[in-house]
């Protein structure tokens, strides 16, 4: 799988989830992949700060992203 292919598959991941954390007044966003197995993303508006997103980013978006693209190993939210 290219690079191409697998940020494709990762944002498909995302587009998956973001409707549930924009429901909630949040958004995430894909900031790269490194070595093909790691994937940093950034959550955005009412998810930065909520006592929950380490849970939503575990049980949400790795497992969404995972389902998609097996190779990747670990989802990492970067603070902005």
């Amino acid at each position: 799988m290219t690079a191409t292919e697998l940020v494709a598959k990762v944002e498909l991941a995302l587009d998956e989830i973001r409707p549930f954390l924009q429901a909630d007044g949040g958004d995430i966003l894909l900031l790269g992949i490194e070595d093909e197995s790691v994937v940093k993303v950034q959550l955005q508006g009412a998810c930065v700060g909520c006592s929950v997103n380490q849970m939503t980013l575990k049980s949400g978006v790795e497992l969404t992203i995972k389902k998609h693209a097996p190779q990747i190993q670990t989802v990492i939210n970067v603070e902005g």
